[in-house]
């Protein structure tokens, strides 16, 4: 594995050196219409990456010689304009081409044939966030809480790793830092493993083993956990997992999960044990589905209406049901209803949404907007994925985001509405900047 990577990223990073030595192959063979490479080079000179025979044309309905396959990307190889995808399939090609690349006078030193077997994705994200409660300074509420911003910067990389036909290994590390405190975010400025799970499928059947998102992490559940899930199905899809879920302060858990007196004694039990089951159905513009969620340990101190002391029950159990379609290009409508059957108050969480278009990366230019009504009780929104109203809130959002320049895009988003416990109006301000590569 060491080997590999090392391999992928001087793939990646190294070319020049000319090459007087011929390689056993012959560079002037034919390179077979089924080959594989023809579908890949067609992929690159489709984006503008490969140009051809010069003549802008890639003859793909006849041979063509190695030798003039890796002048095709011997050129490629020059480009530095790439996206992360194009640069991956580059790097297989050079892998499979590289005897012709050293009689070009071309090397990528260490290069190996199964270099593409390790990929690299990542981004830079810059986070902006003003969180307002207009009415702090009343009910005994500290007025300092009034306005709250942050200032984050992200660096993300997810690599991916091919074991087999079969299996692939994933992962997800994470570095930050608050950039209004000019300090990393964990006071051990470590990089942190967020997902790491090794991934198998089987035509219909898929099975995933490690740390990784759950399903609904488009709604409530916006986190990972330990454990294992298998999925069975096509159009029709039957989830289900099970693991155990971190629920300490440092994790995504978006309320207070507490302490109580066990033997005398206080105990900490900040990880709960998992498990989650769903069924999907996807087919044209209609994506829809069903899915429930139990998480048991020795407390959850759920919020109670009106301020009165929070109830502790061992057990959360989710039900959750939500949908999706597209109407056109343009036009699409989504939403979720979910209740937690073991709480009595903010029970149940729901959004719906309404989306016009929307920013594409690889698309410079690109745009969307949106608008949306949240209600998220705190009770059942326990890992709530929105910015603009958040968990324990219920309100409006507005928001747009916005293609600059190929893989970059802007986001805004506006939320007005009210704190489910205190009634007290609020306002969000969130503002994002990612860069793909």
């Amino acid at each position: 594995m060491k080997k590999t990577l090392v391999s992928a990223l001087t793939t990646a990073l190294v070319v020049g050196a000319a090459s007087t030595t011929f390689a056993a192959a012959n560079p002037f063979s034919d390179v077979p219409a089924d080959h594989w490479a023809y579908d890949a080079v067609s992929q690159l000179a489709a984006g503008g990456v490969i140009e051809g025979y010069g003549d802008t044309s890639f003859r793909g309905n006849q041979n063509i010689t190695r030798y003039e396959m890796a002048q095709m990307i011997a050129k490629a190889m020059a480009k530095t304009d790439v996206s992360a995808a194009d640069k991956a399939l580059i790097d297989k090609l050079a892998a499979e081409f590289s005897d012709e690349l050293n009689n070009l006078g071309v090397r990528v030193s260490n290069l190996e044939r199964n270099a593409d077997m390790v990929k690299w994705n990542g981004k830079a994200e810059y986070t902006y966030k003003s969180l307002r409660d207009k009415d702090a300074g009343k009910d005994g509420v500290d007025a300092s809480k009034r306005k709250n911003n942050s200032d984050h910067l992200l660096f993300r990389l997810e690599p991916s790793a091919e074991v087999n036909s079969n299996w692939h290994v994933n992962a997800r590390l994470d570095a930050s830092t608050e950039m209004d405190k000019d300090k990393a975010n964990d006071e051990n400025d470590k990089v942190d493993l967020k997902r790491i799970w090794a991934q198998g499928n089987y035509g219909n059947f898929q099975v995933k083993l490690g740390k990784f998102a759950q399903i609904d992490d488009d709604s409530i559940f916006d986190t990972t956990f330990s454990g294992a899930e298998v999925k069975f199905g096509n159009k029709v899809t039957f989830t289900a997992g099970a693991g155990r879920q971190n629920m300490d302060a440092d994790s995504d858990f978006n309320k207070e999960f507490g302490f109580v007196k066990k033997d005398g004694a206080l105990k900490d039990d900040t990880t709960a044990n998992y498990q989650y089951a769903g069924l999907g159905y996807a087919d044209g513009k209609f994506v829809g589905g069903v899915d429930y969620h139990h998480l048991n340990a020795d407390s959850f101190n759920y919020a109670v209406d009106k301020g009165a002391k929070a109830n502790v029950e061992d057990n959360a159990n989710i039900w959750l049901a939500k949908a999706a379609y597209q109407f056109d290009k343009t036009n699409a409508l989504n939403g979720f209803y979910a209740n937690n059957t073991s709480a009595d108050d903010f029970d149940n969480a729901w959004s719906a949404q309404y989306s016009y278009k929307g920013a594409e990366q690889e698309n410079k230019g690109t745009w969307g907007a949106w608008a949306a009504y949240r209600y998220l009780g705190q009770n059942t929104a326990l890992f709530s994925t929105f910015d603009a109203i958040l968990a324990g809130q219920k309100g409006w959002e507005v928001g747009a985001n916005y293609a600059p320049f190929k893989n970059v895009v802007a986001t805004l988003r506006y939320g007005n509405g009210k704190d489910l416990l205190n009634d007290h109006d609020i306002e969000n301000l969130f503002g994002r900047v990612e860069v793909f590569f």
